[in-house]
């Protein structure tokens, strides 16, 4: 469950109320749920069964055979390459948002996202030992914080909200589901983390128990807080005031306790940020490293540094695209960015490849089976092209990055042939 809190959460919110005139935003936020109980039973067979390091990049050298297999790992280890300065990106973007609350008076958004970002790689250049405490306080600064956000909410409600539509013929109108899709994408966003624990599968102690009850408890725990949490503050803000905030936490606890208070819970906020943002570029960092090391990527990526023995030549090539992200897209378009280049290769790719496992190998040897297969293979693929297509211009550029990755493997494959 630690791997799925961060900065998501508290920055997102505004961003989903903005694409509906109700607070028919929680909606969205449920709809996240659901779509990640759906994909975590694709994960939950897939880690079980082949408990290895690395996750998808392992998934997809199974399930799609020796010469498919090495296609599809590389394309996970090429968009990772990109949506991992993403994600760095948004979470720099909300650090400086949250900043802004403390210091309004000192505002270069851009300029702050560049240097937390400096920040962090200066700290991961060199040993680090600690990560394991380091997610752990992360987690429990957020989920302290987000309980804290419920308590407070339903104890001093000063708004009367209805999870019901004003007209139930919302739901059969275009918009209404154009708006829900454009949403859902920032929601789904907050959700991602629930499958981390199968990157880790060489090393989770009975992973064919494990891995399944990690990833549907955090799914269960995690949405819960994250609706009571949105139910928590709407019921202190009215959704029509709640949209514009770029810092709704901050808001939220001075309206209920004042000033100092509010500066409190922005600073955890703040240290959620950073936190996270050190834990995903250590993590990142790794997985070109280890592709290259695997022989599967390029390999400048597999060098380690001379002295602190780290791969730093990947730690600098995603921090410093994480910095061209951060002061070239706003929050909203890293969100929608991010899930564009997963979708296809990550999520859908193992959809497939679930089915391809199953033809060829059967299920009988399965530790764990999804329940009433294929209908959440059907949804899965289903629900995820709906989100892929409602990120917009996004889709299209992550449909380009794939296919020229495609491409750039292609040629190395071909100059690699030559050179033996």
């Amino acid at each position: 469950m630690i791997d799925m809190v961060g900065i998501g959460p508290f920055v997102v919110m505004p961003l989903v109320m903005g694409f509906f005139n109700s607070n028919l935003f929680l909606y969205a936020w449920i709809f996240g749920a659901v779509v990640a109980f759906i994909d975590g039973m694709i994960w939950s067979e897939l880690g079980a069964k082949y408990p290895l390091a690395g996750g998808t990049y392992n998934f997809h050298r199974v399930a799609f055979g020796e010469k498919g297999g090495k296609l599809m790992s590389f394309l996970f280890v090429w968009q990772t390459s990109i949506q991992a300065p993403l994600v760095a990106a948004s979470a720099s973007i909300g650090f400086a948002q949250y900043l802004h609350y403390l210091l309004p008076g000192y505002y270069y958004k851009e300029l702050i996202s560049v240097l937390v970002i400096l920040v962090v790689t200066l700290l991961l250049y060199r040993r680090i030992e600690v990560i394991g405490k380091i997610s752990v306080v992360l987690g429990g600064i957020v989920i302290i914080t987000i309980l804290w956000i419920v308590f407070s909410g339903f104890s001093h409600k000063q708004v009367n909200y209805s999870f019901l539509p004003d007209h139930f013929g919302d739901f059969f109108k275009i918009s209404f589901w154009i708006a829900m899709g454009q949403a859902s994408v920032k929601t789904v966003y907050s959700y991602l983390g629930y499958y981390n624990v199968c990157h880790l599968g060489g090393e989770i102690v009975k992973p064919e128990k494990n891995i399944p009850r990690s990833i549907f408890i955090s799914i269960f725990i995690i949405g819960l807080l994250y609706l009571f949490m949105n139910i928590g503050i709407v019921s202190v803000i009215p959704w029509q005031e709640a949209r514009h905030s770029d810092f709704i936490v901050s808001i939220f606890f001075e309206k209920i306790y004042g000033n100092e208070v509010a500066r409190i819970a922005t600073a955890l906020v703040l240290l959620a940020a950073f936190s996270s943002l050190f834990a995903l570029l250590l993590g990142y960092s790794r997985v070109p490293y280890a592709a290259a090391v695997d022989g599967n990527f390029f390999k400048v990526f597999s060098k380690l540094h001379p002295t602190k023995n780290f791969p730093y030549v990947s730690l600098l090539f995603l921090s410093g695209l994480a910095i061209i992200f951060a002061i070239s897209f706003s929050l909203q378009q890293t969100i929608s960015a991010i899930l564009a280049m997963r979708i296809i290769i990550q999520f859908i790719g193992q959809s497939v490849g679930i089915v391809l496992l199953r033809k060829r190998f059967g299920t009988s040897n399965l530790p764990f089976r999804m329940w009433l297969y294929p209908l959440p293979v059907i949804l899965s693929i289903g629900v995820w092209l709906f989100l892929f297509i409602s990120t917009g211009w996004f889709a299209l550029w992550g449909s380009l990055i794939a296919v020229t990755g495609g491409i750039v493997f292609f040629i190395s494959q071909r100059l690699n042939r030559r050179e033996t």
